[in-house]
C-alpha cells in the first residue's frame, strides 16, 4: 500500500510542477488559482511522502518521488508546454525510469 501512497505523491509533485509552469504563462487571478493548485499538491504530495516513508526506506522513497516528479515533469512540459523531445532527453528520461524500477526492485 506504501508503494502506491508513494506513486500517488510522486503524480502530486508532477502536478505541482505543471501549476507552476501554468502560472508562469497566466496573469492576474488565473496565476493565482494556478498558485493555489501548485500549494494544494505541494501539501498532497508531501503529506504522501511522510506517509509512504514510514515503511520504506527514506533513501529509496525519495528517490523514487522525485523520480516520478521528474520524469512526470518532462512528458508535462513536452505535451502541455511544447518542450522539445530530442533523441537525448527521451535516452535518459528513460534510463531515469529504469533506475527507478532498479530501486523498487532491490527495496526491502
Amino acid at each position: 500500500m506504501n508503494w502506491i501512497l508513494l506513486i500517488i505523491a510522486g503524480l502530486f509533485e508532477v502536478g505541482f510542477a505543471s501549476c507552476l509552469g501554468k502560472a508562469k504563462q497566466s496573469t492576474g487571478s488565473a496565476a493565482n488559482i494556478w498558485y493555489a493548485g501548485f500549494l494544494a499538491c505541494l501539501f498532497i504530495s508531501m503529506y504522501l511522502l511522510v506517509k509512504a516513508t514510514q515503511t520504506l526506506p527514506i533513501g529509496t522513497a525519495y528517490a523514487v518521488w522525485t523520480g516520478i516528479g521528474a520524469v512526470g515533469t518532462v512528458l508535462m512540459g513536452i505535451l502541455v508546454f511544447k518542450e522539445p523531445a530530442d533523441f537525448w532527453r527521451i535516452f535518459f528520461i528513460t534510463t531515469l525510469i529504469g533506475s527507478i524500477i532498479g530501486l523498487k526492485a532491490v527495496s526491502h
